[in-house]
């Protein structure tokens, strides 16, 4: 092995350790600019590459052109930084994104951006993998990171190694904030993964000039990216806790009766979504991505049947669509720019559910039960957009328009549309009354 003169910050040094333990298996390294997330990253790739002959590593970003752009550059002057040289002790294709080492080790550079088209991330085939480096892991879904680490596998045995993932990244409240600062914050850890915050002050190797320029930028930026604060929300107007949105996916919900509500798609792109409810706790949730009306009532009859939901109990969005859905089923409809239920101020009865929901959210008294990670991050970034709107001249309450929330999310917020429908029973307590079954 080459004689390599490595210097790292006391955090660098800390992940260091980590990723080369017999018992830490994911690494995440960050929290703020500056604080040498790139550089450790590429300098764990090259130690292993340089270590142990013949062996394999994705180094992987959200897109290919910003990695090569950003990570990739940071490799190079890693290599310069140890002197090791291009075309000598190291190769790097273009063509192919591979970075091969004189041992025959491996470096593949990668897209985890989760494309429509490749959902599975079947593009990277039987790959298999030595150790993972993502940079700025807040950028890929979780589901691209779970399939990645699932191929980490190659050679393991041969060098009596673990599988090693290091993640970086800045603040971000996804799914990196549910699965590592937050139980890092509240000693709640689990024992094969770790976390460990580098801020700009941490690393001496840094420009003098960089903090300065992180100290003009506006005051949502510097919270995240100088002081590498996780908990801050510029978004005033949000009624809901961020991290009560969280806690619904672990707490069981206010137990009752039987419910289905369901939000039908309107355009192509939308989906439609029809949940199982007992009490105050979505016990399933199904997701139909192309649906006609036909479609729609087959679905809802199956729940019904399956878990003996009363007809009374089943609301369904009727605008459009779902309009001859509900007549099928006899069951109630949902009348987005209805009135609001006992004459309350708000703008109609969208609104009013939402506010509702919002409430029940931050009292701890809704659960939900999704094992899917994808949906599970589609609800709770929905959710994040339940925000309150300034009050119209009549002073009714009102949330921000739902043309809006499509245009931050890129996607119609079809998931919290339909959670939010089931709090018309929670707020009208003579629903059914006249309704024979």
């Amino acid at each position: 092995m080459l004689n390599i003169d490595a210097e790292f910050t006391t955090k660098q040094e800390e992940a260091i350790e980590y990723l080369f333990d017999n018992k830490t298996t994911e690494v995440l390294f960050g929290g703020a600019a500056g604080g040498g997330k790139s550089w450790v990253g590429c300098a764990w790739l090259i130690l292993m590459c340089l270590k142990y002959p013949k062996t394999r590593y994705l180094m992987g970003r959200s897109k290919l052109d910003s990695l090569k752009k950003t990570t990739f550059n940071t490799f190079l002057e890693v290599c310069s930084a140890w002197k090791l040289l291009a075309n000598k002790h190291y190769n790097f294709n273009g063509s192919s994104n591979v970075i091969t080492f004189y041992n025959g080790s491996e470096i593949l550079l990668k897209d985890l951006f989760l494309y429509p088209s490749d959902r599975n991330f079947d593009s990277l085939g039987s790959l298999e993998l030595t150790g993972v480096f993502i940079d700025e892991c807040n950028q890929i879904t979780e589901k691209a990171k779970n399939i990645v680490a699932s191929r980490i596998r190659y050679k393991l045995d041969e060098f009596e190694l673990i599988p090693k993932m290091l993640m970086t990244c800045n603040p971000a409240k996804n799914w990196v904030y549910v699965q590592y600062y937050r139980p890092s914050k509240e000693g709640k850890q689990k024992p094969y993964r770790q976390f460990i915050q580098s801020l700009v002050d941490d690393n001496e190797y840094i420009s003098k000039y960089y903090k300065t320029q992180l100290e003009t930028l506006d005051e949502l930026s510097k919270q995240r990216l100088l002081f590498g604060n996780w908990e801050y929300d510029a978004t005033k107007d949000s009624l809901v806790d961020y991290d009560a949105i969280l806690n619904m996916f672990s707490q069981r919900g206010i137990e009752g009766d039987k419910y289905i509500s369901c939000d039908v798609a309107r355009f192509g792109a939308d989906k439609t979504v029809i949940l199982y409810w007992e009490g105050l706790h979505v016990k399933l949730i199904k997701t139909l991505n192309k649906s006609g009306m036909d479609d729609v009532v087959r679905e809802v009859r199956a729940i019904q049947q399956d878990f003996q939901v009363p007809l009374r109990n089943i609301v369904i969005d009727e605008d459009g669509v779902g309009g001859g859905a509900k007549d099928f089923l006899r069951c109630q409809g949902f009348l987005n720019g209805g009135r609001p239920l006992k004459k309350e101020n708000y703008q109609n009865l969208k609104t009013q559910c939402y506010y509702k929901l919002a409430d029940l959210i931050n009292k701890g008294q809704i659960g939900i039960t999704c094992s899917d990670v994808n949906i599970k991050q589609y609800i709770i970034e929905e959710c994040e957009q339940i925000r309150m709107k300034d009050a119209d001249k009549d002073n009714s309450l009102q949330i921000i328009p739902k043309d809006l929330v499509k245009d931050i999310l890129g996607r119609s917020p079809d998931y919290s549309d339909a959670i939010m429908m089931r709090m018309y029973y929670e707020i009208d307590n003579n629903y059914g009354k006249y309704y024979l079954q």
